[in-house]
């Protein structure tokens, strides 16, 4: 490949970075109509619950909201949207496996396992129990017990992914030496935001994006204690 064809290419690459490669993200780089489009979906009703410690045991209240709203107060499954506003360092919940292990994000944010040993995949992806609708919701093993990020967007959890966290985080990453060198902060970033997982969508700022959920969607809000 030659220089041109290479620079070509790199422009190319950095165009289709969600969200840009500013660390403020642009209009012109907020995919504002695919936002309006998922989170203003038909909905009876909608919440937003906020994380930004790390605190897995979020997916636990999410699985609860939507039970609750489901099988408790009878709305039908299709008509729920919750949306996890995970900022800070929730915003790993949704980083892909390569990112994960690539820049240590266990080890960086000192999250270990059961064995004490740090975290080095997203464990809180992937679905545990079949897709089965007709399932006892008491059913420990079931799809409606499955707090799992995967199983709980099949029951219309929409992902967002704060670009600032991630601009930020891309920083820290590289001032600490967790980075490949010579990875800038803005390739970690551009890593980052190209390696999420599937579903997650990129809003400018999670502080904003709350008030906008709120002001224009109408959802409720719910943060858990830190």
């Amino acid at each position: 490949m030659n220089r041109k064809d290479f620079l070509a290419a790199s422009a190319t690459a950095a165009a289709v970075v969600p969200g840009g490669t500013h660390l403020v993200e642009r209009r012109s780089d907020f995919d504002g109509q695919a936002f309006a489009q998922i989170v203003g979906r038909p909905a009876a009703i909608r919440q937003v619950v906020e994380s930004v410690a790390f605190k897995p045991s979020t997916f636990g209240n999410v699985k609860n909201a939507f039970n609750g709203l489901q099988f408790g107060f009878g709305y039908p499954a299709g008509s729920i949207a919750v949306a996890l506003a995970g900022h800070g360092p929730s915003a790993v919940y949704a980083y892909a496996d390569p990112i994960w292990n690539k820049y240590r994000i266990g080890e960086f944010f000192k999250l270990s396992d059961a064995a004490g040993a740090p975290v080095v995949s997203n464990v809180f992806l992937q679905r545990r129990a079949p897709l089965d609708r007709r399932a006892d919701p008491d059913d420990a093993a079931g799809m409606y017990q499955d707090a799992s990020v995967e199983m709980l967007q099949q029951r219309g959890l929409i992902v967002l992914t704060c670009h600032t966290a991630v601009e930020e985080q891309a920083r820290a990453i590289v001032s600490r030496g967790f980075a490949p060198a010579p990875m800038s902060a803005a390739e970690v970033a551009g890593d980052i935001l190209t390696h999420l997982i599937p579903g997650a969508v990129v809003v400018p700022s999670m502080v904003a994006a709350i008030a906008v959920l709120q002001a224009t969607y109408h959802y409720t809000y719910l943060t858990l204690a830190l």
